[in-house]
């Protein structure tokens, strides 16, 4: 490949992310990422995250350790111990990781591909690091990529503006536009940031429509699509797992993403009260979250509805893959809009004959392609409404949806994804 095998290829390729155990599907992105640079090729890959202590602590939603597939040879995970003391009362994890950061670059040789998902914090930790070099005076041949995702434009920007906090936004898109190539993770993301540098200028005078209109690209989630589609190759595996579940084929209906407030995860089981295939089928909610007690709850008034929070790596597309429908009624909240929608894509290429059932929230319609039944968000009669359209469907229109859905889907292939991201770092190179 060109990126490869130019005189400007890059050889060495470092994420900065919440990676595993964190549930989000931004950490499998960089999995994907660091798997799809080994594949290439590279000689380096690491991936720097956090160290499991405090991720524990943390009120993220965490998969059991035990559930992580392994990483490939040549991936390497680093988790920095924080620097300073006590009498520093932040920042001591920044500094361990951006020192981390310059230590890396220092020692990798040829060039490195630095790209941090998440900007808050992540962005400021890259760019410290690079600049630590310009000011020193010595150099290092790295390629910047700065991926912003919901969290930081809905949740950082979205209440820096609310506040009236302009210094705040001011100082995350100077850091995101410094970054070499600066992306968004759908059309939607990056919409609303332009649109948040508009309302930033209008208060400050600044000027960062126009940079943010001319350079920030789009760069959808990583995923890797063989893994899924190879599901539907082993039937006996597939049955073996379903088996462990309780499960069997089409007999379930399943949600899978963060249990949260944002996922509708509570309009599902509204839903799921009086739909017709209540009696039939099976409702499976997977994942963890903030919301997972109350939706234990709720769950407990049924006797069809349950909650498993230990779904692992290898069970996760096997389970897509039999379900009788799936869903994902994400709806807009304060905290989080669903900008992409990786779990939608997941199901789409684990295929099976079981539709995807999600609504227009976000960029969901950019991992869909409209190759799903959809309602309005936060409808519970209409989320009903499907799952009712799903009982009635013949098992031709559910295979050439379901064959459409992924034929999509697979316009999300990592190497690809990843290739187009090298491609243009070789681009930026040559021209420098």
């Amino acid at each position: 490949m060109q990126f490869i095998n130019s005189e400007a290829a890059i050889q060495n390729a470092v994420f900065l992310v919440r990676a595993d155990p964190i549930i989000c599907g931004h950490s499998t992105e960089a999995r994907n990422l660091a798997e799809a640079a080994v594949a290439l090729g590279m000689e380096n890959v690491h991936i720097v995250s956090y160290p499991l202590d405090t991720l524990k602590e943390s009120s993220l939603p965490l998969k059991p350790l035990d559930t992580i597939s392994p990483y490939s040879a040549g991936i390497t995970i680093d988790r920095p111990r924080p620097m300073g003391d006590y009498k520093v009362l932040d920042g001591r994890l920044s500094l361990g990781i951006g020192g981390h950061l310059v230590d890396l670059m220092a020692k990798l040789p040829g060039r490195t591909m630095l790209m941090d998902l998440y900007l808050v914090p992540h962005g400021l930790m890259v760019m410290q690091a690079v600049n630590s070099f310009r000011m020193s005076g010595t150099s290092s041949s790295v390629f910047t990529v700065g991926e912003a995702v919901g969290s930081d434009i809905t949740n950082v920007i979205g209440n820096a503006l609310a506040e009236g906090r302009m210094g705040a936004a001011q100082i995350l898109l100077s850091n995101y536009l410094e970054h070499d190539h600066p992306v968004a993770v759908s059309r939607f993301t990056r919409d609303l940031i332009v649109d948040a540098g508009r309302q930033v200028d209008e208060q400050l005078g600044t000027s960062f429509t126009g940079q943010l209109e001319s350079r920030v690209g789009i760069s959808y989630p990583a995923i890797d699509t063989k893994s899924y589609v190879d599901i539907e190759k082993d039937e006996k595996m597939v049955d073996s797992i379903l088996e462990d579940r309780g499960l069997v084929r089409d007999g379930y209906v399943m949600f899978l993403s963060r249990i949260a407030p944002a996922k509708g995860v509570d309009d599902l089981i509204a839903a799921w009260k009086d739909c017709k295939l209540r009696g039939k089928k099976k409702l499976i909610i997977c994942g963890n979250g903030p919301a997972k007690d109350k939706i234990r709850k709720l769950a407990a008034e049924f006797g069809d509805v349950m909650v498993f929070d230990n779904v692992s790596d290898a069970e996760k597309g096997v389970l897509m893959h039999g379900c009788y429908a799936w869903c994902l009624p994400s709806k807009p909240k304060t905290e989080f809009v669903e900008t992409f929608g990786i779990a939608v894509a997941e199901k789409m290429l684990a295929g099976g004959l079981g539709p995807v059932i999600t609504t227009r929230t976000g960029g969901i319609p950019e991992a869909s392609g409209g190759h799903c039944l959809e309602h309005v968000a936060g409808d519970v009669a209409g989320l009903r409404h499907c799952l009712d359209q799903v009982a009635e469907m013949s098992r031709d229109d559910r295979e050439k949806l379901s064959a459409d859905a992924r034929n999509f889907a697979l316009r999300f292939d990592r190497t690809e994804i990843l290739g187009a991201l090298l491609e243009r770092s070789v681009h930026h190179i040559e021209a420098a």
